[in-house]
C-alpha cells in the first residue's frame, strides 16, 4: 500500500477516526515497531485533522518521567515527570484527559504559547503497562469532545495487541 496522509476535517468526526483506524493499521500491516508506529500515527493524525501538535511522550521510567518521542509539529517539551502538566496527569492516572482551556488546567506546562486546548491519551502495551502518552494539542479552544477521545483510544489500541 502506498502510505499516505489523509486529510479528513471535511468528514464528521467519528466517521474520520474510523478511517484513520483503518488506514493506519492497513500502513502498519506486518510491521511490529512501536517507535515506527508512534512517528506513523503522529504524522496520519496531525495532517488528518490539522492540529498544532501531535506526538508522543514516552515512560523513560516507570512512574517517574516521560521523554518526548515521535512528533508532528515545533519542538515539544523534552521531559515532563508523572503527575506535572496534563501528560504528566494522564500518565500518572491512566486516563485520558480533555483540556478545553489549557489555561485554566493547574500545572499546565506550555511548550508552545499558541496551544488553546490540548488531549492526552495513555498509551499501553501487550502486557498492560504504560508505555506512553499520546499528546494532540489544538490553536482552537475546546477542541476536543468524547469523539475524539474515542476515536484516540482506539487507535492506540494497536500498540496493546499482541503481534509477531
Amino acid at each position: 500500500m502506498a502510505e499516505v496522509t489523509l486529510d479528513l476535517r471535511d468528514l464528521p468526526r467519528a466517521q474520520a477516526y474510523a478511517e484513520l483506524d483503518r488506514h493506519f493499521r492497513a500502513v502498519m500491516a506486518g510491521v511490529d515497531d512501536e517507535v515506527t508506529a508512534m512517528a506513523t500515527l503522529s504524522c496520519l493524525v496531525h495532517h488528518a485533522f490539522g492540529h498544532l501538535w501531535t506526538g508522543f511522550y514516552r515512560v523513560v521510567t516507570p512512574g517517574r518521567l516521560l521523554r518526548v518521542g515521535p512528533y508532528q509539529g515545533t519542538l515539544g517539551c523534552l521531559e515532563i515527570a508523572f503527575g506535572k502538566g496534563v501528560c504528566g496527569t494522564a500518565a500518572a492516572t491512566g486516563t485520558t484527559q480533555i483540556v478545553p482551556d489549557v489555561h485554566a488546567f493547574p500545572g499546565h506546562i506550555t511548550c508552545d504559547a499558541r496551544s488553546r486546548s490540548e488531549i492526552v491519551v495513555p498509551v499501553r502495551g501487550p502486557a498492560g503497562e504504560l508505555i506512553a502518552v499520546l499528546d494532540v494539542d489544538s490553536a482552537v479552544p475546546n477542541a476536543f469532545d468524547e469523539t475524539d477521545r474515542e476515536g484516540l483510544e482506539r487507535l492506540v489500541r494497536w500498540f496493546a495487541e499482541p503481534r509477531g
